[in-house]
């Protein structure tokens, strides 16, 4: 790293701006950050703080300095407290962008990515995307069977809180629940109109199967069939149930499929759309 940007890692972990940075950093608790990021060696000598973190910067690996702004960006750092981590990120990003890093947080633990730096000074100044939470639809609408539709609300709000701590896999099988509960629900509903699909799922006596047998597979084939749902919400329904498939850890190894806030975007948007279509035809 160039030498300008480990001084600034150095003034971010002493920590005497508390504007920028979120803790500061005594002799003693220079020497537990490095420990603690798996660099023990480095021992405070008593001489000018800034300049000795410097100093052991410069003496350091690339794989060390990775783990030196892991540290830096990890939440037990600040004893998870939201503020301090939120000033943590947006500090050290300013920082390791002029090397082509960026960090984020995947539940507690931090991923540093390459990134392209831009500096052209003719854009206009863009504010950093924000997974903003979004209101839950209203279920009401979908005539679901009583307490069901409260049931859906109280899901929506823990998937926010899911993204709101970082638990982007967690949330994701959340709205691939939601939407597994909504779909369900429609077709308790209305038993006759999908009992005549062609694409409802038999048993071995050709019987269209008790609905609570469905798969969310099935559910949503022939919530499309029957004209339920758009094509594109079909599309996506079965890309979000792909990935609340992912609750099984062995599903999650085979795929090497790492959710995040984005991930969790697209789906709030497919079961709003859901709901959305469901209300439109079921009205």
């Amino acid at each position: 790293m160039d030498t300008q940007t480990l001084e600034l890692l150095a003034e971010f972990i002493c920590g005497d701006d508390d504007k920028k940075f979120p803790t500061y950093r005594s002799s003693m608790y220079l020497s537990r950050f490095f420990e603690n990021a798996g660099l023990p060696r480095f021992k405070h000598d008593g001489s000018t703080r800034k300049w000795w973190v410097l100093e052991s910067l410069k003496q350091c690996n690339p794989d060390e300095i990775r783990k030196v702004i892991a540290r830096l960006a990890n939440p037990r750092e600040y004893r998870a407290d939201k503020a301090l981590v939120r000033l943590a990120l947006t500090s050290l990003n300013e920082i390791v962008l002029l090397e082509g890093l960026k960090v984020e947080l995947s539940g507690p633990n931090p991923i540093i990515k390459p990134v392209t730096a831009s500096f052209n000074m003719d854009d206009e100044p863009q504010e950093e995307r924000k997974l903003a939470p979004l209101p839950p639809p209203d279920f009401s609408n979908l005539k679901l069977p009583l307490g069901l539709d409260v049931i859906m609300v109280q899901r929506w709000n823990e998937a926010e809180l899911c993204i709101e701590h970082g638990a982007y896999l967690m949330a994701t099988v959340a709205m691939g629940g939601l939407l597994e509960g909504i779909l369900l629900g429609a077709l308790l509903n209305e038993p006759r109109q999908v009992n005549t699909s062609t694409t409802s799922p038999k048993d071995k006596e050709g019987k269209v199967k008790e609905f609570s047998n469905w798969s969310l597979s099935e559910m949503i084939d022939v919530a499309h069939d029957i004209g339920w749902i758009d094509l594109d919400v079909k599309r996506f329904s079965h890309s979000l149930r792909e990935f609340r498939n992912l609750i099984h850890p062995f599903e999650q190894n085979l795929h090497k499929a790492n959710p995040d806030g984005d991930t969790c975007k697209i789906s709030w948007l497919v079961v709003q759309s859901a709901v959305n279509d469901l209300a439109r035809t079921l009205e």
